[in-house]
C-alpha cells in the first residue's frame, strides 16, 4: 500500500535547491588563462600554455579530473629555464604546483 501524503508550498522551498547565477559561478571559477600541457612528476612542475598574462603573486585556480580542484599563489615562472616575474599571452610558463595534475587541466585566474 502507497501512502501519499500533500506537501505545502513553504516544504517545498526548503528542500529546493538554490539556483546560482551564472556570474556567481563564474566569480568562483575565475578566468581562464590557460591549460596544463606537461607535468613533471619528479619535480612537481607543471607547464601552462597561457591564453591571458600571469605573474608572479597572482592566484590561481587548477581543475581537472574528478578530484583535482586547488588554489595557489604564483610564487615563481619559468620561461626556458630562465626565472620570470609575468608571462603574456602565449607563452609556455613552468611553476611548481601543489598537487599533481594532467595534461589538459584548467587554470583559472582567481
Amino acid at each position: 500500500m502507497v501512502i501519499k501524503k500533500k506537501i505545502s508550498k513553504k516544504a517545498v522551498k526548503k528542500v529546493a535547491p538554490k539556483v546560482v547565477s551564472k556570474a556567481a559561478v563564474k566569480e568562483k571559477e575565475g578566468k581562464l588563462i590557460g591549460k596544463i600541457t606537461h607535468y613533471f612528476s619528479n619535480i612537481e612542475v607543471a607547464v601552462i600554455d597561457l591564453t591571458a598574462p600571469l605573474k608572479v603573486g597572482d592566484n590561481i585556480r587548477v581543475v581537472g579530473g574528478q578530484e583535482t580542484d586547488f588554489e595557489q599563489e604564483v610564487s615563481s615562472m619559468q620561461i626556458d629555464h630562465k626565472e620570470v616575474k609575468s608571462a603574456k599571452k602565449g607563452d609556455s610558463a613552468g611553476m611548481k604546483v601543489n598537487e599533481k595534475v594532467h595534461e589538459g587541466y584548467k587554470v583559472y585566474k582567481i
